[in-house]
């Protein structure tokens, strides 16, 4: 291996500061939207039960100022009998949020009737219709239109409108001094700015924090979307290569045929340059072929086609001088620490996943290029690092999408899709960035559990078999010495 003529540029991702961009997530679960929405669900059950219990004690305060402090008597024993039932119920919605079952449209709908019915019974105990907060009915209609549907939201319009005509017709009178003469003194006034504020305030806190719940969701949705272009898009490329292959299997094979015709030949069997350059051609054409194999893998062809049980030194290995034998490359770093050696199966996808970042890399550095591969906890990483100009900034905020290139030729940009897309489908990640002193550098991390072979049982049970059997061995030796 030929040294460099500068210092070896380290191997390790770019610090914070550098740009990174990453896409897949190691293990991670795809979510779907019922998944969304069920979070989403939860979320704002526990915006509700907060409000809830911000009514509790914002109540017990109303009603023991009012009764003490404004001398206005109220009946303390219903009313606090009602908070009481009010968080029982809270305490209930509370347990079942902890839950992983699904919250629903109904159960949402549900809790807003209990605050309907509570409310009405608290405004039915002191004045009904003359209270000053009877209002508070329009936050329970806005949480409405925020969270249900829309069924669900005009029901608690038409309940909340029948619940304020009941308590102008029935309720228990209230000695509050209408005196609005007085204005801001007037108890009646101070009541109603009291429940102006409080509905601004619970607006405010509470719709905003639905709201983000909601933006976050359609966040998620919209990653979703995105996720499941991409994947249709693989689809699509995936029949487009089926038909290229079909198309160029035949004259391939052909041309394959026809170069081993001619290495019979008198002519070219006596013409060693002749002979040379059509070994050259033979092996420039069972690499269109594996180049037409590879697209078709890495198109979204189901993994597992041309494999065989080997390890995860000896793939690699393998791979990179297959790859480095076929490349023009002036000067190339291959460092193996991955350590113990583990069985796997070679995948014929996963070769194509790395000979894609090492051709990108490549055609960005002719002349130097590296890669290591490392055993990181549960993980295999292929870092690749180039002495190249490094990614565009608007590469990386793209990163992993597909048509994102700097090449300006049409189709390009799909190399690191396919990477990406590969990676993810065994739970891995890909992660690009560009070195502080120049190049670019890939880390692939692909999770041990998904591409290295479990121990046979058998082995296994031979290995207990034969411990068994030295244990057994070692006590008769022992007994049996004087």
């Amino acid at each position: 291996m030929r040294a460099m003529p500068t210092p070896a540029p380290p191997h390790k991702m770019p610090a914070a500061t550098e740009a990174v961009a990453v896409a897949g997530e190691l293990h991670a679960p795809r979510a779907g939207v019922a998944s969304l929405d069920n979070a989403t669900g939860h979320q704002n059950m526990q915006q509700l039960i907060q409000l809830r219990w911000f009514a509790v004690v914002g109540q017990v305060v109303t009603i023991l100022v009012v009764h003490y402090g404004f001398a206005i008597r109220l009946p303390l024993d219903h009313m606090l009998q009602v908070l009481t039932c009010l968080a029982l119920f809270n305490m209930v919605s509370l347990l079942r949020a902890r839950s992983h079952r699904r919250v629903t449209n109904g159960e949402l709908f549900l809790a807003l009737l209990v605050d309907v019915a509570t409310l009405t019974a608290q405004l039915y105990l002191s004045g009904g219709a003359t209270n000053p907060f009877v209002f508070l009915f329009l936050l329970q209609v806005t949480l409405g239109a925020v969270l249900l549907k829309a069924w669900s939201t005009w029901t608690i319009v038409v309940i909340t409108s029948i619940c304020f005509a009941g308590l102008a017709l029935f309720s228990r009178p209230l000695a509050l001094p209408l005196d609005h003469n007085r204005g801001l003194w007037s108890p009646y006034i101070q009541g109603m700015l009291v429940c102006f504020a409080l509905n601004a305030a619970l607006l405010v806190i509470f719709i905003t924090r639905i709201s983000r719940n909601l933006r976050a969701r359609d966040a998620r949705l919209a990653d979703l979307r995105q996720r499941a272009s991409e994947e249709e898009h693989i689809v699509r490329m995936g029949l487009l290569a089926s038909g290229a292959a079909h198309e160029l299997g035949t004259p391939l094979a052909t041309l394959a045929v026809i170069l081993g015709d001619w290495r019979r030949l008198p002519h070219f069997s006596s013409d060693p340059e002749l002979l040379t350059e059509v070994a050259e051609m033979e092996l420039q054409i069972q690499r269109c072929k594996s180049i037409v194999s590879g697209i078709l893998l890495s198109a979204g062809e189901a993994r597992g086609e041309s494999s065989e049980e080997t390890t995860v030194s000896t793939f690699l290995d393998d791979l990179i001088e297959e790859w480095r034998t076929t490349r023009p490359i002036e000067d190339f770093e291959y460092d193996n620490h991955f350590g113990r050696d583990l069985p796997m199966v070679s995948d014929s996808a996963l070769k194509q996943m790395i000979c894609n970042v090492l051709d990108n890399a490549l055609e960005a550095s002719p002349h130097w290029l590296r890669l290591e591969a490392a055993h990181d906890a549960d993980a295999l990483t292929i870092t690749v690092t180039d002495a190249g100009p490094g990614f565009l900034p608007a590469i990386l905020k793209e990163f992993g999408k597909p048509y994102q290139s700097s090449k300006g030729r049409p189709g390009g940009g799909l190399g690191l899709f396919l990477v990406v897309n590969v990676a993810r489908t065994v739970g891995g990640r890909v992660a690009a960035g560009n070195r502080p002193e120049g190049g670019a550098i890939v880390k692939i991390t692909l999770p041990l559990a998904a591409i290295v072979l479990e121990e046979e049982e058998d082995e296994d049970d031979d290995g207990e078999q034969e411990a068994e059997e030295t244990l057994d061995r070692g006590t008769t030796e022992t007994q049996t010495r004087p």
